[in-house]
């Protein structure tokens, strides 16, 4: 009985597991030790648990923001946005990048230098950091957006149309 060959596929699947776990490359394969005291969460966007506050003043009105999960003034946070039925959403940037999902209506996102996007319930979309861009609500029923921020929440206005 001889030793195995590289051509040996056998050989060589076990070798590999061997090396990915051996050297600590197991990643998604692992199960992560959970944080101590942290509670599984979720929400719908019409829970009337959810504590709706209002936008930033240069928003349109009647946006509201509520935070899922996270601190807005840290890393990390999970927000559902709220715009009503046929309002514009003015230029604006966040300092951080944005990965998105539309909930509710259907809203229009155009990012500087960059096509329209249409975004419908179940869509994402990410937006990448300091990119200028605004929107419409273009449904009869309220647009429902959530968002989660990498770093702090914020949101700038910018002082021109999005091209």
């Amino acid at each position: 009985m001889g030793y195995p060959t590289w051509t040996d596929r056998s050989w060589r699947q076990g070798l590999s597991c061997s090396l990915v776990f051996s050297l600590g490359l197991a990643g998604p394969f692992a199960h992560p030790q959970a944080s101590a005291g942290e509670q599984a969460t979720q929400w719908t966007a019409g829970d009337s648990q959810l504590k709706w506050a209002p936008c930033p003043s240069f928003y349109p009105k009647g946006c509201g923001i509520a935070v899922l999960h996270g601190d807005p003034a840290k890393d990390n946070v999970d927000v559902f946005v709220k715009f009503q039925p046929k309002s514009t959403i003015p230029l604006h940037y966040h300092t951080s990048a944005e990965r998105m999902v539309l909930v509710a209506g259907e809203l229009h996102v155009t990012y500087d230098g960059q096509k329209k996007s249409i975004l419908k319930p179940g869509t994402y979309a990410y937006g990448p950091s300091k990119l200028p861009h605004d929107g419409y609500c273009a449904s009869a029923v309220p647009c429902v957006l959530f968002i989660a921020f990498e770093s702090p929440l914020d949101s700038i206005p910018v002082g021109r149309s999005a091209k």
